[in-house]
């Protein structure tokens, strides 16, 4: 499978690329994923990175089960629930793609989530060898 990333001049510094092509390969379309709790039911609450690593720790291992890994993500939405962890977020997400293909990606605030204590959530779409 070839994959090209489309990166920007600031795009980058944002953890994201402007695109990823993609040539060949078996599609993955990824609901979304919280993370408020992880391994044997704890909350992380208010704690936006907790939830995020949390959550990308779950896409992990929803992608493990159809026979792929986060570096196949080749896009991602990206909802939080207060715009001052926009930051906070694009830092996170250089942790899990630490070679600089990022995803193409949208960061958008939005007044809630279907479970209260939610404070960010992540889907995506990944291309994994046939």
């Amino acid at each position: 499978m070839d994959r090209q990333y489309h990166k920007g001049s600031w795009q980058s510094e944002r953890s994201f690329s402007r695109a990823v092509a993609t040539r060949g390969g078996r599609t993955i379309w990824l609901a979304g994923h919280g993370g408020f709790a992880g391994a044997g039911g704890k909350t992380f609450g208010n704690d936006f990175a907790g939830q995020t690593r949390q959550a990308f720790a779950n896409l992990g291992e929803t992608l493990a089960m159809a026979g792929g890994s986060l570096k196949d993500i080749v896009t991602m939405t990206v909802f939080i629930n207060d715009a001052r962890h926009g930051n906070d977020f694009v830092e996170i997400r250089k942790e899990f793609f630490p070679d600089g293909n990022y995803p193409g990606s949208a960061l958008i605030t939005c007044a809630g989530f279907a479970h209260p204590q939610m404070m960010v959530e992540i889907q995506g779409v990944a291309v994994v060898e046939d």
